[in-house]
C-alpha cells in the first residue's frame, strides 16, 4: 500500500509556528430533536467516538441516521402502545382531552424507550 505525505503548512504567530490543520468538510444533513440528543449525549460521555466522528467527517450523517432512526421507532413505538391500551379514534371522537393526555403518555414512554436504546448507547 503506498502512502502519500501531505506537506503540513505553519503560521507563524510571536516566533512560534502553528500547524495549519482543519476538519475535513462535513456534509450538511439535517439534525432534528433526536440528533441534537445524541451530538450531547457524545460530547459528554463518548468523547473519543465524537472525536473520531468529528474527524473523519462522518459526525453529521451519524446524527441524521440516528434521528431518522429514533424518530421512526418513536412513531412505530407510540402507535403500538396507543392499541395496547385501547386508545382509538372513538376515544377521540368522544374525549379529545382524554385522547391527547393518553396519546401524550404514550409518546413519553416511546421517547424514554428510544432515549434508552437508541440515543445513549
Amino acid at each position: 500500500m503506498k502512502q502519500t505525505k501531505s506537506k503540513i503548512t505553519y503560521t507563524e504567530r510571536d516566533g512560534i509556528l502553528y500547524p495549519d490543520l482543519s476538519l475535513p468538510e462535513q456534509p450538511e444533513s439535517p439534525i432534528g430533536k433526536y440528533g441534537q440528543m445524541r451530538l450531547d449525549f457524545l460530547k459528554k460521555y463518548r468523547r473519543g467516538t465524537y472525536t473520531t466522528l468529528l474527524t473523519e467527517g462522518r459526525l453529521s450523517a451519524h446524527l441524521s441516521d440516528i434521528d431518522q432512526e429514533a424518530r421512526a421507532q418513536v412513531e412505530y413505538l407510540t402507535t403500538e402502545l396507543a392499541k395496547k391500551r385501547g386508545i382509538d379514534e372513538d376515544i377521540k371522537a368522544n374525549n379529545p382531552l382524554l385522547w391527547v393526555r393518553e396519546m401524550n403518555n404514550c409518546k413519553a414512554s416511546a421517547e424514554e424507550v428510544v432515549l434508552r436504546e437508541v440515543i445513549c448507547q
